[in-house]
């Protein structure tokens, strides 16, 4: 009479199997939710290190001299006009000029101006541009165009220009609405005639 002899090798081989497969299983599940968080994280940084980097530095540059205008009247010993040139920036993103503000300071006053207050004149690869242009100007200050600035030092019936005498310093702050403020410091010059346009440093 033959006897059955129990043999539980087989099971003991598919559970081992199961226990193998669910650690694996496990194991892919929490490295995929590292790694989105990794990556999440990583993203979120990267972004705030640009917008960082965005706001720290600013869109645009002066190109050219400063050169500031003394006043036509009987006493020509303060300004009455600043004008410079602004271009973008190496790396810089474009700028709406329309919501860029000007601010005139010296030790004493200080007077700030919208874009609508200032005059423009537009330039592509150095050639005058007007709403009559190919293509047309607006007041996008993109790549290879500059626009020249001129702030008016009076308005008819009142002065509006913070008073700059000889040899006083002032700063033009330019804020566009992204990225820094670019500060223009200058000293005026130490002698004015009347009408004649000066370059500063």
């Amino acid at each position: 009479m033959s006897k059955f002899v129990r043999n539980e090798d087989a099971f003991t081989g598919l559970e081992a199997a199961i226990v193998l497969i669910a650690f694996v299983v496990v194991a892919a599940v929490f490295s995929y939710v590292m790694l989105g968080a990794g990556f999440f994280a990583t993203g979120e940084a990267q972004r705030t290190v640009h917008t960082g980097v965005g706001q720290a530095t600013s869109n645009l540059e002066v190109s050219g001299p400063v050169v500031v205008t003394a006043e036509s009247s009987a006493n020509p010993e303060k300004l009455s006009k600043i004008s410079f040139f602004l271009q973008l920036a190496a790396g810089g993103a474009s700028v709406d000029m329309e919501k860029v503000t000007f601010t005139v300071s010296t030790t004493d006053d200080l007077k700030t101006y919208e874009f609508e207050g200032v005059d423009d004149v537009w330039y592509v690869d150095g050639v005058t541009q007007d709403e009559t242009s190919e293509p047309p100007q607006n007041n996008m200050l993109d790549k290879f165009e500059m626009v020249k600035i001129t702030i008016p030092g009076s308005t008819p019936g009142s002065t509006t220009f913070p008073t700059i005498n000889t040899n006083d310093r002032f700063t033009v702050e330019v804020k566009p609405d992204i990225g820094a403020a670019l500060p223009i410091n200058r000293i005026a010059p130490p002698d004015f005639q009347s009408n004649y346009n000066y370059e500063v440093y």
